[in-house]
Parts: C-alpha cells; structure tokens; sequence
C-alpha cells in the first residue's frame, strides 16, 4: 500500500511542484523582501530565525494533501474494493503513513537544500540536527492522521481543500513560525507559545542552534519536550 500510494506521487509531478512552491516562495519573500525589517531575539540573521518554520509549516500544509487522496479513495470506491480484499484493514491507513512520511522526508530534503542556498546552516552538530528533522517528521506524522481522519469524515476532495486552508493558516499565523512570541501582545504570545507548530519550531531551532531560542515561559523553557509530547497527544 505504500508503495502504491509512492506511485501516485511519482505519476502526479506537478502536485510535488505545487507544495514544494509555496514554501520556496515564503523563504524568498519573508526572508529576502522582509527580512531586512523583521526583529529576532538576539540580533540574529533573520532567515535562521525563519528556516525552521518554513520546515514544520510545509509539514502541516501537507495535511491538504493526505486527506485530499483519502477522500479521492473514499469517493471512487477504492477504499470498499480494499476492504473486499484478503489485507489488514489496517493497510490502507499505515500504508498512506508510510508514503506521506517518506514524501515529507523528500520535501524536507529538497527544503534544506534551499535553505543552505539563502544562507541557513545548522550549528549545533549533525546528532542534534538529526534529531530536530526527527521533531519535525514526528509532527508530520501526527497531521498524516489528522488529515486520514479528516478525508474519511468528509469524502469530498474539493471540500477538503476548503476546509485544510482556514485552519492551517491561523494556525501558522498565531505561532512563532515568522515572528517570535516574546515580540507579540503578551495574550498573543501566550498562545503563540502554546501552539503545536510553535513547539516543534522553538525545538528544531534550538537543536540546530538557530536564533530565537529563549523566552520565560513554561513553553519555551521545555520545547523539545513539547514537540515530542504534542505529536503523540495529536
């Protein structure tokens, strides 16, 4: 089932194309167009500051596209034809898990890449830069079943894109993906803090020694804990 669903990537180019886009997109506006007048904690060059955030917000985007296939699956009649078949039932939801997660490790390689390109690099040695590309899969993951979940529920491609993009971004927006929560309103910040996104972004730039780290709260004085604990709640 894994391998099944790959194929579909693989014969749908233009749809890696169109999510790769719009992150690359926001790394060259946001850190080129305004970076020049955007403040990071510390003084530090604002496209460290955004480069991790651009990696976990391509994760939560890519929710549009698993629920969009399993609605795809679900409206045709594909799912039925599975579960008429002699497979673990379980097979068809683990296995468009395992082909998201290897899409998301594609699309985080490609990511790097650019990153290194505008001048992102990690600082704190390549055991810590693993582990915060393992952070920010982990979150991926946690949004593959929420987006499994969500194109069972309403099986409905187009109405799926509909509802993916009014919640992914506020979601992105009240975070610390482009501005750090100690610069917001202190209610603002609060949630900011608090947001899912926010821990796994506060983690990977501590564990690849970005800027941003720091804050005196609760969240940002444990986010790896946080970006560990909130993909397993999810």
């Amino acid at each position: 089932m894994t391998g099944r669903n790959m194929r579909h990537v693989i014969r749908s180019p233009e749809e890696i194309v169109l999510y790769f886009s719009l992150p690359i997109m926001f790394v060259l506006v946001f850190g080129y167009v305004f970076g020049s007048g955007m403040a990071v904690p510390g003084d530090g060059s604002y496209r460290e500051f955004l480069l991790p955030g651009v990696f976990v917000m391509t994760m939560l985007y890519g929710l549009g596209a698993t629920a969009s296939q399993i609605a795809v699956d679900a409206g045709r009649g594909v799912v039925d034809r599975f579960r008429s078949l002699p497979m673990a039932r379980s097979a068809l939801l683990t296995g468009r898990a395992g082909a998201d997660l290897l899409r998301a490790l594609l699309e985080l390689t490609v990511l790097v890449v650019c990153g290194l390109l505008v001048g992102w690099r990690w600082r704190n040695g390549m055991g810590d830069a693993l582990a915060a590309v393992g952070l920010i899969l982990l979150l991926r993951l946690a949004f593959t079943w929420l987006g499994i979940l969500l194109g069972l529920l309403v099986p409905n491609p187009d109405t799926v894109s509909v509802i993916v993009f009014p919640f992914a971004f506020p979601l992105t927006a009240l975070s610390n993906v482009f501005v750090a929560p100690e610069l917001l309103p202190d209610w603002l910040g609060a949630i900011a803090a608090w947001n899912p996104l926010s821990a796994t972004v506060a983690a990977a730039r501590e564990l690849f020694g970005n800027p941003g780290i720091g804050g005196e709260s609760w969240a940002a004085q444990h986010a790896v804990l946080l970006a560990a604990g909130w993909p397993v709640l999810l």
